[in-house]
């Protein structure tokens, strides 16, 4: 099959830069002395990671690297590959480098988080060889979504959204190249602020926009009509991946920082950037454990009940139900003393192994139990004054007594430590 003709090729293939003087944005890898140009003046290509969002020249870089060292480029893209397309990238690569012209090859796997572990390892001996140089992009923090081997490897190079200007740039690059339709200004700005750092994104909405103003004979394109075509899909959101979990990130710490306004704002963005509500109703149950915890007890019970309400009502109805849960998760006193205390002790039992249990504390359902001492000696705390057993033991023997749960002086642990502290001197004069 022959190339697909220029005029058929969508906007942002078009428009995707030969040559890297030509790439817009990414200057901290890409500028002069740079760790990227550098890579690519040194004549040696070398495994790497693209990491960064979508739309932000993960593609065009593996493409410019591959043209920079006359290398043969295959691609293979994660969602649709499988173990036989890197066999037959290695039948590729061998070929090219046995062949007259002894070519290097660079295979470029796009959203390379997509490979499980054993897709991934059938990289490694290629990698190690020389046969091949490897690039993969991700979306994903490659610390948790490529395997250590691999990354052990590979560069990571972190790219970053476009900012405005270079957007800005982009469209004035498109326009110059397609039809020569004006744009109101700020028709323009919100076409920047919609694609929220996506070049590819950018472009593809520009594109349609072009065609159909082509289309209804519209000139300029003016930021009413713009609206009009393009509606709802005009709002921001918040892609996957890295910026999800970000934007997530500064929904917990604003909530356990106490600011009911900042919990409130970044709830918004996460619900307008298309969040499943389900998810954060589950956060919000999350950091009512964590960050509140015992200092207010109603607030778990909040938490799962806006969850409940969601499920009733759906969206948008439900979705206040969360905004009102995120309001009280802000105001509320904070404690993370249950949660520092259970991963104390969890270390603790990993490490420790399996200590029998003391025989007054055993379970004794049968006569024989009974005869063998379990359960004797067992105070039942109901009996004794205050309904507490002062002076009893209730750890393994060799484990020391040791306050990992220790309350903060704020909301119901106030009241919770002090009756710690009583009962602890109870124990001390028995």
């Amino acid at each position: 099959m022959g190339a697909v003709p220029r005029s058929h090729q969508p906007l942002a293939e078009r428009l995707r830069p030969k040559t890297l003087g030509a790439v817009i944005g990414q200057q901290h890898l890409l500028g002069e002395g740079m760790a990227l140009r550098l890579a690519f003046e040194s004549g040696q290509p070398h495994s790497c990671i693209l990491w960064g969002p979508p739309g932000t020249g993960k593609t065009t870089i593996a493409r410019l690297m591959a043209d920079a060292f006359d290398a043969q480029f295959i691609t293979i893209s994660a969602v649709l590959g499988g173990v036989k397309d890197i066999r037959e990238a290695v039948e590729q690569a061998q070929s090219a480098r046995d062949g007259l012209e002894q070519r290097r090859t660079i295979v470029f796997v796009d959203e390379v988080h997509r490979f499980n572990k054993s897709q991934q390892d059938a990289f490694l001996p290629h990698v190690e060889s020389g046969l091949f140089t490897f690039i993969g992009a991700t979306t994903e923090n490659p610390s948790f979504e490529v395997n250590s081997a691999l990354l052990s490897r590979a560069a990571v190079y972190v790219l970053q959204p476009l900012l405005t200007e270079d957007l800005q740039q982009i469209v004035a690059l498109a326009l110059s190249e397609s039809v020569s339709t004006a744009i109101e200004s700020i028709a323009v700005d919100r076409l920047v602020s919609y694609a929220d750092g996506d070049a590819r994104r950018l472009l593809n909405t520009l594109e349609t926009l072009l065609v159909a103003a082509e289309q209804e004979k519209i000139a300029p394109i003016t930021d009413a009509w713009l609206l009009k075509v393009m509606g709802e899909r005009m709002r921001r959101y918040d892609k996957g991946g890295e910026q999800f979990y970000d934007t997530i990130s500064a929904l917990h710490k604003s909530v356990r920082g106490s600011d009911p306004d900042a919990s409130l704002y970044w709830l918004v963005r996460m619900l307008d950037g298309g969040a499943d509500p389900r998810y954060m109703a589950r956060r919000l149950i999350r950091m009512a454990s964590e960050d509140i915890g015992l200092a207010d007890p109603r607030a778990l019970r909040l938490a799962l009940d806006a969850a409940e309400v969601y499920e009733r009502l759906g969206s948008p109805e439900g979705e206040l139900a969360l905004a009102e849960c995120v309001v009280y998760l802000a105001v509320a006193p904070k404690s993370n003393a249950v949660y520092k205390a259970f991963n104390e002790v969890k270390a603790l039992v990993k490490k420790d192994g399996t200590r029998p249990v003391p025989m007054h504390l055993r379970n004794a359902p049968t006569k024989l139990m009974k005869e063998l001492d379990y359960g004797k000696g067992y105070r039942y705390a109901h009996d004794e004054e205050g309904g507490f057993a002062a002076g009893e033991r209730y750890l393994p023997d060799g484990i020391e007594a040791t306050p990992w749960y220790r309350p903060v002086e704020r909301g119901l642990e106030i009241r919770i430590a002090e009756k710690l502290r009583s009962l602890a001197e109870r124990n001390r004069q028995n």
